[in-house]
């Protein structure tokens, strides 16, 4: 018989040391500065600027993405860059948090719903150099005001907050897709929340471990952080710790109602009693089927190209592995373009580059795709993985319900009497139909949304409840970006979780939010200055399709690191040729 110790056995131990320190730095944490605060997110990014080449090798071997590939940048900008841009801006609010003076570069603007909404993008000079013509407004919750918005604001940095006093200490679960989300939801946890963390790594990314371990050595040095790897036998010890006081998960609705509630029939008696195994606090971010909602209109043959391109990138960045990636693909039954678009989406995602489906389960979750989608059509891809397009079924639940996780896309038609009209009914669809809050997108011509008019259209936007949306953007957007405030949206509870609860990112530490907007220009520069809209974007770096994302990538983690206006040609001349 053999008595060799289980995995757990082996690490329990040091487990036990690691939450021992984390516990007994808690309140070290907790009083210190904000100028000390700050120099420690500095030293992050110069801890992590010798190995953010590693970072992207690593995950690029992981993904079967070719040496040299353009799909390179996906992992430069999902990777280095979103955490280098995370301390970038955390250090803006940490330097104006007397008196929250932060706040006075945020302008505020009353919706037509009577709410508040705070821009916070763009912010600085950089913002709108590089980002031209991207805004990200924060809508918050109904009821706050321009008074309680600024009172309420990072409050973990204010005295009177019990936690200013004494902190906590977070367990996160790191998910295994985007390799910034782990490290963005610890960072958040201790600067946003005043929490120290223990971060365990999804085994499937786990092999970042020497990575994180000298990007985060500032964090680890002080005793505040402490990064693991294990199966789901140390997330079970972890959740149950005696010493853990609150959760943080990234992942799927299954494993929040494990911890939360159990699992198999006791799981259902206790969730109907009301009666969670863990009462820890929890925060979550658990994936939805998210909608790409096309909104009929005078498109030219170059607008459905791009806008195709587009809707590719929403459905197939990071092979389809992504919670916000677009699950559903919402047309106009009535549109005479409704075939020339699909057409150019069906081109677009047949020269999608190979790369290897990496994410465990995935044929499974395809051939259940095929099963739910009986007349799902496979578009073809010499030597490379299949792309799955399929009609909505009208009897599938699953297909509604289910999260495919992978390259397959659904679609579905309404009709409408207008563009209003459409719009409205394909809003109710999606929140009707569709399981899930994080992220929805809508695709809509300057000349449609402009007869519709701003005021009609952000009325009828505050019906579509999603916790990112994007105009003539990807709502993954609101990830990459810091300053949106990331999560569901509000209004789940332990029971019905769906998308999550609680917010990340959020770099300017607002409270009680309720949605971002994201909204970037219908056309890229410079086709769109011949329909007189003046901003400077071209195609983005994040479109599968772009060209020189490998080299942007490169040049924009380099620029976020240490700002210039001498490197801005470089980044010109090569966004340009994407």
């Amino acid at each position: 018989m053999d008595n060799a110790p289980a995995p757990l056995q082996l690490a329990q131990a040091s487990l036990d040391a690691d939450l021992d320190t984390l516990a007994g730095q808690r309140s070290a944490w907790v009083q210190t500065p904000v100028a000390g605060r700050i120099a420690i997110l500095g030293a992050i990014q110069d801890a992590l600027m010798p190995v953010a080449q590693r970072w992207v090798e690593l995950a690029c071997r992981s993904k079967g993405i070719a040496e040299g590939s353009a799909l390179e940048g996906e992992e430069w900008l999902s990777g280095p860059y979103a955490i280098v841009t995370y301390c970038k801006l955390m250090q803006q609010t940490l330097a104006g948090m007397r008196d929250k003076a932060y706040l006075d570069r945020v302008p505020l603007r009353a919706l037509p719903t009577g709410q508040l909404a705070a821009r916070v993008m763009p912010n600085t000079l950089w913002d709108r150099l590089l980002f031209s013509g991207v805004t990200v407004d924060v809508w918050m919750q109904p009821g706050v005001t321009a008074q309680t918005l600024r009172h309420d604001a990072a409050a973990a940095y204010d005295p009177a907050n019990p936690l200013h006093k004494t902190g906590r200490l977070a367990l996160v679960l790191g998910a295994g897709n985007i390799n910034a989300i782990a490290p963005l939801d610890a960072l958040h946890k201790l600067f946003a929340e005043n929490e120290v963390v223990l971060l365990k790594l999804n085994p499937v990314n786990d092999y970042l471990l020497e990575v994180f371990a000298a990007a985060f050595k500032p964090l680890l040095d002080r005793g505040v952080l402490r990064i693991v790897r294990g199966a789901a036998d140390v997330g079970q010890y972890l959740c149950q710790h005696p010493l853990v006081e609150t959760l943080h998960i990234t992942g799927s609705g299954a494993s929040h109602d494990a911890i939360v509630w159990g699992t198999g029939a006791q799981a259902q008696a206790n969730k109907a009693r009301n009666t969670p195994v863990n009462t820890r606090p929890i925060t979550s971010e658990l994936g939805a089927v998210c909608p790409t909602i096309v909104v009929p209109g005078p498109w030219s043959d170059a607008d459905i190209r791009y806008q195709a391109e587009h809707v590719a990138t929403q459905k197939l960045h990071n092979c389809g592995f992504n919670c916000i990636a677009c699950q559903v693909l919402v047309l106009p039954a009535d549109w005479d373009q409704k075939e020339a678009f699909v057409a150019a989406l069906e081109q677009a995602m047949a020269q999608w580059e190979v790369r290897r489906l990496y994410y465990p389960g995935v044929g499974e979750r395809l051939q259940a795709f095929k099963a739910q989608h009986p007349h799902s059509k496979s578009l073809a891809r010499p030597g490379a993985q299949e792309v799955l397009l399929a009609p909505l079924e009208p009897g599938s639940a699953a297909a509604r319900s289910t999260e495919v996780f992978g390259p397959a896309l659904s679609v579905t038609e309404i009709s409408g009497g207008d563009a209003e009209a459409y719009l409205r009914a394909a809003i109710h669809f999606a929140n009707t139909a569709l399981a899930g809050t994080l992220g929805a997108n809508i695709v809509i011509h300057p000349a449609t949304l402009a007869a519709m008019g701003r005021a009609r259209f952000e009325s009828i936007l505050s019906e579509l409840h999603y916790g990112t949306i994007g105009i003539n953007a990807w709502a993954g957007l609101g990830f990459l970006l810091g300053q949106a405030a990331w999560g569901a949206f509000p209004g789940h509870t332990l029971a019905d979780v769906q998308s999550g609860m609680g917010v990340v990112h959020n770099t300017f530490l607002l409270d009680r939010t309720e949605r971002n907007v994201v909204e970037a220009p219908f056309r890229p520069f410079p086709r769109n200055l011949l329909g007189l809209s003046f901003t400077l974007l071209p195609r983005p770096p994040w479109f599968i399709t772009h060209r020189r994302a490998r080299t942007l990538g490169r040049l924009l983690l380099a620029f976020q690191y240490r700002p210039s206006l001498w490197k801005l040609p470089r980044i010109v001349y090569h966004a340009l040729r994407g």
